[in-house]
């Protein structure tokens, strides 16, 4: 590997290793586990600041998450466009297509924050309406109609399709192979499952305040609606 296809592939992962944070902290936050600590007195420099004006209330943090996602998506969307524009010429009308959609998705998408961080809106070009951009199996944007709307995770997949997005950019495009004899991170303190939105979490009894509207044993299932069906294992206690 060439020593610049070296640094767009590091930025990439350092983008990613950010989203994944990102996703962590709002999960967290969504589990109230999210420490909103803040130290009593922090100076830097001739500044000073008390937790009270710093620090986070909890009714704050779940807004505030969600845009922590959001601002990571940008980073790794950026890095993305970065290394395909350094490395593949002429990416708009390259002979692979891939790399042409993998170049569009992440330079919409950073055009998008880059007409407001905190509320991003799509603002597609002329030769790029009414077109969609995919790559097989990981990420696919349809520009139909998204001309100076708010981006929304409908739009492109959302975050896993983000997240899947970089990875293949950096595994098949940059040829750069995640190795299966990584360490591994710890297994989570807090056993969540989450489908979209919704958060599942197994506890050992229900929380204070709480009422339970259905229960499972090993191999049943609850329908959820919408197409969203918790099916216990068999192996499982059904808690």
């Amino acid at each position: 590997m060439s020593k610049e296809k070296e640094t767009y592939v590091n930025r990439i992962k350092l983008a990613e290793q950010q989203f994944r944070l990102a996703c962590t902290v709002h999960l967290a936050v969504v589990n109230d586990a999210q420490t909103l600590d803040a130290p009593v007195e922090w100076t830097f420099g001739r500044h000073r600041v008390s937790y009270q004006d710093f620090a986070l209330r909890r009714d704050q943090a779940p807004l505030a998450a969600h845009a922590l996602e959001e601002t990571a998506m940008l980073v790794l969307a950026s890095a993305v466009r970065d290394a395909i524009t350094a490395l593949f010429p002429n990416p708009k009308a390259h002979a692979n297509p891939q790399v042409i959609a993998a170049y569009q998705i992440s330079r919409m998408i950073r055009n998008a924050f880059a007409h407001s961080m905190v509320d991003p809106v799509w603002s597609i070009d002329a030769d790029c309406s009414d077109k969609t951009f995919a790559i097989d199996d990981v990420i696919s944007l349809s520009t139909a109609g998204l001309h100076g709307k708010r981006i929304g995770w409908p739009d492109y997949g959302g975050p896993l399709a983000i997240f899947h997005f970089g990875r293949f950019v950096r595994e098949v495009l940059l040829q750069d192979s995640v190795d299966p004899n990584r360490e591994k991170p710890d297994c989570p303190s807090i056993k969540s499952y989450q489908m979209g939105r919704l958060i599942l979490r197994k506890v050992d009894e229900l929380p204070t305040g709480l009422v339970e509207v259905a229960r499972a044993g090993p191999g049943e299932k609850i329908d959820l609606g919408g197409g969203y069906i918790i099916q216990v294992r068999p192996d499982d206690d059904g808690k």
